[in-house]
């Protein structure tokens, strides 16, 4: 990183200068127009005072060729990438992934590093294999290859990642439209041309993958309820539900990170799952003997069990 701030440094300060010697250009420039509009205006009897406008007009022109060249001079030095020793390079290698990846690394300074490390990139077509070879000559002598697939006749670089139509797969048959766009934006996955989820896009995506729809899951009736119709059966909140199954107590699945739970009936019945989840919802500690020793009935669920110990 620290490479990173000096070069970042560097191109900041080639920058502000070449802005200041704009400005000080375009001023000088008015000062020359501003000059000639005087001389002209000036009577041309009085020839003390045209011979000294004169030589103010002279001045300035003057002063406008050498700032000229002090811009050209600057943008010339500015376009040259500056020198980097042995040492700055090896701390580069050690650190490039952190440069690259680094929120404050913009463009240019990436740039300079493919300036730095790389001296030629040769491009080669494999049609054999419908590849693209790319040749790399590192600096230093090394060289690698890297190869690529072509695109296809009719395909383009604006295609939805594999990540998400594996995901789309693997939700299509239990999850409705509407759960699987907001899995895959949870997931910041985004669609081919850069942008959210939604019912449509998932509905147009799996009609080209002949993906079967399944409607939402999660109600009273069904083997499985979500996270949503786990807390409605239960009478608690959702935090309550994800503690649950944070500390083991009610078993849950996912089809993905970030999809949906998928959370049995009889799990939800459990009297053990039952007492958990009041004792939650009151705020009581879950160690207590009675925990094990007396189930608690649900509100809406037929049980006779003794609720007087709490």
């Amino acid at each position: 990183m620290q490479l990173s701030k000096q070069l970042s440094k560097v191109d900041h300060r080639r920058t502000d200068r070449l802005q200041a010697l704009m400005m000080e250009l375009e001023q000088a420039r008015y000062e020359v127009r501003l000059a000639s509009r005087r001389y002209e205006a000036v009577d041309p009897e009085n020839r003390l005072v045209a011979c000294e406008l004169e030589a103010r007009w002279n001045a300035s022109l003057s002063r406008v060729r050498q700032l000229e060249k002090d811009f050209e001079k600057a943008e010339a030095e500015s376009s040259v990438t500056q020198a980097v020793g042995i040492d700055e390079r090896l701390l580069l290698a050690q650190d490039l992934a952190a440069i690259w990846d680094a929120p404050d690394t913009d463009s240019s300074i990436k740039q300079r590093i493919v300036g730095i490390l790389i001296q030629q990139i040769i491009v080669d077509i494999d049609e054999t294999k419908d590849e693209i070879s790319l040749f790399i000559h590192w600096t230093g002598g090394r060289h690698s290859e890297v190869r690529v697939a072509k695109h296809k006749r009719g395909q383009n670089g604006r295609c939805t990642s594999m990540e998400a139509i594996d995901i789309v797969r693997q939700m299509a048959a239990q999850y409705s439209d509407g759960e699987i766009a907001l899995t895959l934006n949870r997931l910041r996955l985004k669609t081919g041309t850069g942008n959210t989820w939604n019912e449509t896009r998932i509905r147009s995506l799996r009609s080209q993958l002949k993906l079967v729809h399944q409607s939402t899951q999660g109600n009273d009736s069904s083997s499985n309820l979500n996270l949503e119709g786990t807390a409605k059966r239960l009478k608690v909140s959702g935090t309550v539900v994800r503690r649950l199954i944070n500390l083991k107590i009610l078993p849950g699945t996912q089809v993905v990170v970030g999809a949906p739970w998928q959370i049995a009936v009889d799990d939800v019945e459990s009297p053990t799952v039952i007492q958990a989840a009041l004792r939650l919802q009151r705020r009581k500690p879950l160690a207590e003997p009675c925990l094990q020793e007396v189930p608690l009935p649900l509100p809406g669920f037929e049980s006779r069990q003794d609720t007087s110990t709490f």
